[in-house]
Parts: C-alpha cells; structure tokens; sequence
C-alpha cells in the first residue's frame, strides 16, 4: 500500500500511547473490529516498539504505524518491529534521510505553507497538518488547497469526534488523526466494547 492508500483507509487515525502492554492487542482488536484499521502507535511511551510488534504480528487485519518520530535511529528500530508508516510531528533534514534510508513512507508533520513547500520540495505529497487547530484548521486547509492542490492531509490536534466529519469535508484531507477513541479510562478499565463502539462512529464519518 502507498501512503496514500494507508491514509484513505480509515476516515480517522487514532493516535496511540500504550501505557499497558498488555492493552495493545486488545486494543488493536476492539479498533479493527469498530471498522478502524489504520493505528498509529505513538513512541510517547516506552512500550511503543514493543506495542507495534505485538499488534503487527496478532492483529494481521490492522495496518501498524509508527508515530512521535524525532529521531533519526527510531526509523529502523520501527520498521523491524512491523511498522508499515511513519508519521513525524515536524521534518528535519536528518528525519528524512532516514526515511529515504528505512523505506519506511513516512507523513511528517507541518504548520505553515512555508513548510508545507519546503516537505513538497523533499518529495512529500501527503503530509500530517499539526497542531491542526491551531495552525488555523479549516480555514488554514482550504487556503493551502489553492496554491498547493497536489497536496494531501491528515489534520491532527485538536480534533474531535464532533469536528471531525468538517475536516474530512475538506477537498485536501484524506483522514484525520485523533486521540478520542482511546480514552484513557476506557483503556485502563479494559473496556474494549467501548473503543468498538467509538471506532464504529468514526468510521462512519466518511463524507
């Protein structure tokens, strides 16, 4: 799958920290099973890695994504563990030399339309809108869509279950990122029908 491809997967991204181990299958499991394939486990934590391996082997229907790459070494450590995407909250000159090294597609972050041309001119078609909301939402989207039209977003920050479907009405957006469908307190109580059920609206967002 391109990047692309991974991106019109699901209307919504979530945006994982696994602070329990043992939650990641579970949690892997309660998302695709709500019609949420695309997972970006986040290295906010230091179970990220073994996070992503452990859903990349029992989870074979969830597509695994690697998120909170600062890093150039954690490209590598990522795609062994069964990271099939990268995303990044920012772009560096050493993030994307290893990127290009790894083979690991890589959605980097951007805020401004300066840096939204300097990751195009590196080669970035399909790029993380980050913080969203504060880098002007909507209003920033729909600007950038004129003079930028080749480019595609996944806005992430500040989104919600209830502002998510205005994102996506956008003509440049493919998915959104989101942190809503795993509530911290579901997640520590082990309820997993709940994520289902959270998964299941957003994946019914799709305009």
């Amino acid at each position: 799958m391109t990047l692309l491809d991974i991106m019109r997967a699901s209307p919504v991204i979530p945006v994982i920290a696994i602070d329990n181990i043992d939650h990641a299958v579970p949690l892997a499991r309660a998302l695709v099973a709500g019609g949420i394939r695309v997972l970006e486990v986040t290295l906010r934590t230091v179970h990220g890695l073994p996070a992503i391996r452990a859903m990349a082997e029992q989870v074979p229907d969830a597509i695994v994504g690697v998120g909170t790459l600062t890093q150039s070494d954690e490209f590598a450590a990522a795609r062994d563990a069964g990271a099939v995407f990268g995303v990044s909250p920012g772009l560096t000159s050493s993030l994307i030399s290893a990127a290009k090294a790894s083979g690991l597609p890589l959605l980097p972050g951007v805020m401004s339309p300066s840096e939204v041309m300097a990751a195009r001119e590196a080669g970035f078609r399909q790029l993380k809108l980050f913080p969203a909301v504060p880098a002007g939402g909507i209003g920033m989207l729909n600007a950038i869509a004129g003079p930028l039209p080749d480019v595609t977003f996944c806005p992430t920050g500040g989104i919600s279950q209830e502002t998510a479907s205005q994102f996506l009405a956008c003509k440049n957006v493919a998915c959104v990122g989101g942190s809503w469908l795993t509530p911290k307190d579901a997640m520590q109580a082990g309820d997993w029908a709940r994520i289902t059920e959270l998964a299941r609206a957003a994946s019914r967002l799709r305009t």
